[in-house]
């Protein structure tokens, strides 16, 4: 569970420098229990930007999640792209963002979307993104916000801001241009999950593309994406220095680890992310295992009836429509129970702190015969990465030791090293920024093209200038 200390939480007048202008808002009372420091603001540059674009990474620049870039040039156009947090223990937050009309969100993950109803707050912010992304935002802003109760950590928005957020909404499709102030911006899928996008924008000097969170691989619900020339390349970095293996040679390796653990009496317990992982894992099953009794829970549930409303972001909607009708839905206490008895629940949460997860690994924790099968990335102090690393997790509470088979599979819908490489080669930039990494993955993607392209490394806080 998120645990926030007291310090974590500040009360203050919040304003913009001039005053903060007028909006659907102002009767709001202006103290509200919010995440940021005073002062914080004036990270972002006072000055104008005199010539060629200026990037600030409020989040996401040195590290991995908690996305948010500003992007301005002379023309005074400034847009930002996502506005996540990451869901660490506590959760971390990006810098407070100064006042926008348009943010751009690449896709529906909670560290790249987490934070976006704050933003309505002051300003009449438009959204821009895909329509499943926008179909999505709801459920997992509900969530985040119920979590966030639950866990006891302070988030800046509330329920008004969200209902706000989601009427700001404006849908694009793939490949259709249009303006933010003197620039022009299209969509291109990005490959990370159903509705993820790239973003190209054109500015009176330089194109730029942001990748988003990307995968040049096809996956089972989704196609890859595809390279596209530009000047200035912002490209995720996450899994830089590291390849992954062959995806059907893992597909069908997870496979078999089901076919092994159901064989011999037990029930197989498959954390998966709500939106994207645990729809793909439905599909691996059902192409390569019809026979089991599969069965799945949590919010991907309602994620995926999302998804059948927007079928034009999905890879064959027919196939994934007879897997849907294959696989069994808890949507009640008793259906809960029967699952139990099932060969494979999938369920969120992914990095198992929290959701159906948890309920089912307490009732199947004393049977040996069971197994845990882990397909996504475990971030840092979560029960994911405790239950790997020590072999024991929380649950509800208390430390509990867990012992039965654990086992891994990298499944990633993130480009690997490999990928990363070839794509940036492949987009011929004059320039490159590299985010959402950790230190070591951008070094070494940095000692292999630093001599072919120009490459920057930002640093949360520190604005990039880039001119040529």
């Amino acid at each position: 569970m998120f645990c926030v200390k007291p310090k974590y939480i500040h009360r203050f007048q919040r304003k913009w420098p001039g005053g903060a202008p007028k909006t659907h808002h102002q009767s709001l009372p202006r103290q509200h229990m919010v995440l940021y420091n005073p002062g914080q603001f004036t990270r972002y540059p006072a000055e104008p930007v005199d010539s060629g674009i200026r990037f600030h990474y409020l989040g996401g620049g040195n590290e991995v999640g908690n996305v948010g870039c500003i992007i301005e040039d002379n023309t005074g156009t400034r847009i930002l792209i996502d506005y996540g947090l990451a869901p660490t223990r506590p959760p971390k937050y990006p810098d407070q963002s100064p006042p926008i009309t348009d943010a751009i969100i690449t896709h529906s993950h909670i560290d790249h979307i987490g934070m976006v109803p704050w933003l309505t707050r002051f300003n009449n912010v438009k959204f821009h993104g895909t329509s499943l992304t926008a179909g999505v935002s709801e459920i997992m802003w509900k969530d985040t916000y119920k979590v966030s109760k639950i866990e006891g950590y302070p988030l800046s928005w509330d329920k008004r801001d969200l209902e706000y957020a989601l009427e700001s909404w404006i849908t694009h499709e793939y490949g259709e241009w249009f303006a933010v102030g003197a620039w022009k911006c299209r969509l291109h899928r990005a490959g990370h999950m159903p509705g993820a996008c790239m973003i190209e924008i054109e500015t009176p000097t330089h194109r730029i593309l942001w990748s988003g969170d990307l995968d040049t691989r096809d996956s089972p619900n989704t196609y890859g994406a595809k390279p596209i020339e530009c000047d200035i390349l912002c490209l995720e970095a996450t899994y830089g220095g590291k390849n992954h293996p062959d995806r059907k040679e893992e597909e069908s390796r997870f496979v078999s680890a089901v076919q092994k653990i159901v064989q011999r009496g037990g029930v197989v317990l498959v954390p998966a992310f709500a939106s994207g992982r645990g729809q793909d894992i439905l599909r691996i099953l059902h192409r390569e295992a019809p026979h089991l009794n599969v069965h799945y829970d949590g919010m991907g549930t309602r994620l995926t009836r999302k998804w059948f409303e927007n079928p034009q972001h999905i890879r064959d909607p027919e196939t994934l429509t007879e897997v849907w009708k294959w696989t069994k839905k808890v949507s009640s206490k008793s259906d809960r129970k029967k699952a139990l008895q099932a060969d494979v629940i999938v369920t969120t949460s992914g990095m198992l702190d929290g959701g159906p997860a948890l309920w089912y690994l307490n009732r199947l924790r004393n049977d040996s015969a069971n197994g845990i099968l882990i397909t996504g990335y475990q971030a840092e102090n979560s029960g994911g990465r405790k239950l790997l690393d020590e072999g024991k997790i929380s649950i509800f509470g208390n430390i509990t030791k867990i012992d039965l088979e654990i086992s891994q599979f990298q499944l990633s819908n993130h480009a690997g090293h490999r990928e990363l490489c070839k794509f940036a080669k492949d987009c011929n930039p004059k320039s490159m920024l590299l985010f959402h990494a950790p230190e070591e993955s951008r070094d070494v993607i940095f000692s292999e093209m630093g001599k072919e392209i120009d490459i920057h490394l930002p640093v949360n806080g520190i604005p990039i200038h880039i001119n040529s």
